[in-house]
């Protein structure tokens, strides 16, 4: 079975664990497997349908995922689509090779026992799933629509996973869920676990973690084990705390600034990512100004901006909107912000000694996730070495 693959570091995961699911099996299907964070995820999916018949008129097409969790009725409707599957639904190997043409279930039911996964194909770092779902309430967020309430992968199984890819030559692990800072059992616990008990781990990193769940156990833990990456990317969204309350964030412009001094005094060279939204609803020019001045004053290396835009069924789909052509400005405000302090870090890393995993590319990234240009070492190893200078958006030994 082939997989086209949208969407997060989830989904990585999930296609892994659909494809041994599959063990060889419907051969004659391909797979998209879908992403509905925003309205233009979804259009890309109904459109790589189209292209995807068009391209294989002798293939079938399964859709599964967020976009057919959350509008079943619209794939189904497809001519093109032999079968569509819900969240739950994909990763049981009875549903996604048998039964009804379209089954999307109720995600109050707990997901289903994910097997351990043998392979992790085409990927120099492994992602694992440890959580999935969500308790909270963001404004602006339809993910727990997609994927339910917050459940765990259990401690133990985390563990063995991660033994597995280790065994199997990854070097670097990604933990990974819609909201990963609140694994049910503890997600300092189970980081603490894997540091001490997975031998032969290189390298430990987080998919975004939400600013409200991250704190002095991070830091802790990061001072005494050399194996977790100095790098966390935030879901940050915003700078102003009205418009974070607006958006259901429980975190603060100061909660972030306070993080970011104790992370640099740990280590100097740890990074910080964020993501952002421009142009939530009623947000003015001096609230999206404070957004503008968080990210100079924490001094976040990579920023993942989006133009706000509105999700049906969500509370913040019913503000005041702030016009389209404002959001992509500020939107554009932001990226040019970002691209400046982000060339200030590759100056701030020339003449330091790292450690880069290589990967299928010719590209690696050291330990506080800055891109190095690399001429020798095979995919999957970390090498070391000094940085000799930068060339456009990458560092250069």
């Amino acid at each position: 079975m082939q997989i086209i693959t949208f969407g997060c570091r989830l989904n990585a995961f999930e296609t892994a664990v659909m494809k041994q699911l599959a063990n060889e099996a419907l051969d004659d299907v391909i797979l998209i497997h879908t992403c509905a964070v925003t309205a233009e995820a979804e259009r890309q999916c109904r459109q790589a349908v189209r292209q995807t018949a068009r391209k294989n008129p002798d293939k079938k097409i399964i859709v599964a995922g967020c976009a057919a969790q959350l509008h079943p009725e619209v794939f189904a409707a497809m001519p093109e689509v032999f079968r569509v599957l819900g969240n739950h639904e994909k990763l049981t190997r009875e549903t996604l090779l048998h039964g009804g043409r379209v089954q999307v279930g109720d995600l109050e039911e707990p997901q289903p026992l994910l097997p351990i996964l043998k392979q992790f194909d085409g990927r120099d770092r492994a992602f694992l799933q440890i959580q999935q779902g969500c308790n909270h309430a963001c404004t602006f967020c339809i993910v727990r629509q997609l994927r339910g309430r917050n459940q765990g992968l259990a401690p133990d199984q985390v563990i063995e996973q991660a033994r597995i890819f280790v065994q199997n030559g990854f070097s670097e692990i990604v933990l990974t869920g819609v909201d990963v800072a609140s694994y049910p059992q503890g997600l300092w616990m189970i980081t603490k676990r894997l540091l001490n008990e997975v031998d032969g781990l290189k390298r430990l990193r987080f998919g975004s973690l939400d600013p409200a769940g991250v704190g002095d156990e991070f830091l802790d833990l990061m001072a005494k084990y050399p194996a977790l990456m100095p790098a966390v990317h935030l879901s940050i969204q915003a700078g102003d705390n009205l418009i974070l309350k607006r958006m259901g964030r429980r975190h603060t412009f100061e909660d972030v600034i306070s993080f970011a001094e104790k992370l640099r005094q740990v280590n100097p060279l740890a990074t910080i990512g964020a993501d952002v939204i421009a142009g939530f609803p009623t947000e003015t020019e001096d609230q999206f100004k404070q957004t503008l001045t968080l990210i100079k004053a924490a001094d976040i290396a990579h920023v993942h901006v989006f133009p706000y835009s509105a999700r049906e069924g969500t509370p913040a789909a019913k503000m005041p909107p702030v016009p389209k052509n404002i959001r992509a400005q500020r939107a554009e405000q932001v990226r040019v912000l970002g691209a400046i302090i982000y060339q200030k870090w590759l100056d701030k890393m020339v003449g330091q000694t790292v450690s880069v995993l290589v990967e299928q590319n010719g590209t690696g990234y050291t330990e506080n996730y800055l891109p190095v240009r690399v001429s020798k070492g095979l995919s999957g190893q970390i090498i070391t070495g000094c940085i000799r200078g930068k060339e456009g958006n990458e560092l250069v030994f």
